[in-house]
């Protein structure tokens, strides 16, 4: 980052000592294309045998009407020629956005306004490049963040929640038949309780992926996702995967994550599919379901971070429309990513 804040006040001082700013710049272009026009018509005017009298002739009124429309509409060819790249430059500034990038303006030419252009497509490869490295620190904040908290929940809270099931044990074991029943359902509630907990956990901190790997990491999260939604979901893992990085893998698991939480949330499916491939592009994941679909709703926190996550491993996250109704989740990891 350092070099390119250094690169930018040189380019200042630059087109500060040639005496000419951007704007000063095509200021002067647009004068003398409009004086190009003007003396091409004063020497056209000079030279021709058109004349003015006084008062003016009809024939007068119309030469000089014909000419002027002339001169007009060569002068709004040459600036529409000269400034029709701001059109484009105008419709990339509306639809920017730095969760999709890699939206460039094509560069042609060496006028002032392919100068702007070149610019602002220089301004988005920092935004993006400020945005991934500020995303990466604040998503490595956040897993450091889970994992702390799941590992308080596994040490303290479910240490406490056995300790207890094992103090009602021996309650009930001494409790009088009548109390044995209640005492045994109270502990029967405990038990789900530090269930529930260690499930939280398990989705806080994926230690299946760390200790057995990716395959069998989406294993568990479609059984999970299952259990928990009821809805059945169909597996198609590739068993010859390439060796992924760490991040590359982790952005897979939680965008898997979030992409059927979405699933058992809002779909209303009846069915759903997880596959991970490998393709000619990369690997790739597809996740796909039968539900209500998008209807244009507005992407919310989840999948915003979705892309942010994609966009640490230079991976291309798209999510669209499928043929029974439903959405599909596609995420490419390329090849360079797949090194880590």
């Amino acid at each position: 980052m350092s070099g390119i804040v250094d690169q930018r006040p040189q380019r200042a001082r630059g087109d500060k000592r040639a005496g000419k700013t951007p704007a000063s710049a095509l200021f002067w272009r647009l004068f003398l294309l409009n004086a190009l026009v003007f003396v091409a018509g004063a020497v056209v005017l000079m030279f021709s045998p058109a004349t003015v009298s006084t008062p003016v002739a009809a024939a007068e009124v119309t030469v000089l009407t014909l000419g002027l429309a002339l001169m007009l509409a060569v002068n709004a060819v040459l600036l529409r020629t000269s400034l029709r790249p701001l059109d484009g430059l105008t419709a990339l500034m509306e639809r920017v956005d730095l969760l999709r990038p890699g939206e460039r303006l094509a560069v042609r030419g060496n006028g002032d306004v392919t100068h702007l252009v070149r610019t602002f497509n220089d301004m988005l490869d920092r935004l993006e490049t400020e945005r991934g490295a500020s995303s990466a620190q604040a998503l490595a904040a956040q897993e450091g963040e889970r994992q702390r908290i799941a590992q308080e929940l596994h040490d303290e809270i479910g240490q406490s929640l056995t300790a207890v099931l094992l103090g009602l044990k021996r309650t009930v074991d001494r409790a009088p038949d009548d109390l044995r029943a209640e005492l045994r359902t109270v502990q029967e509630l405990i038990r789900a309780s530090l269930d529930e907990v260690r499930q939280v956990a398990r989705r806080l901190r994926p230690g299946v992926l760390e200790d057995l790997g990716l395959l069998s990491a989406m294993n568990a999260l479609a059984t999970d996702f299952s259990q928990a939604s009821e809805v059945p979901i169909t597996r198609r893992l590739d068993q010859r995967l390439p060796a992924l990085g760490r991040d590359a893998e982790l952005v897979l698991y939680r965008i898997a994550q979030e992409s059927l939480t979405n699933i058992a949330r809002h779909a209303c499916a009846s069915r759903a599919e997880l596959a991970l491939t490998r393709e000619r592009d990369g690997v790739v994941m597809r996740i796909t379901d039968d539900g209500r679909g998008l209807n244009g709703s507005a992407e919310g926190a989840g999948i915003r971070g979705m892309r942010e996550r994609a966009i640490l491993i230079g991976a291309h996250l798209t999510l669209g429309p499928t043929s029974a109704g439903g959405t599909e989740v596609r995420l490419v990891v390329p090849v360079e990513a797949e090194r880590g």
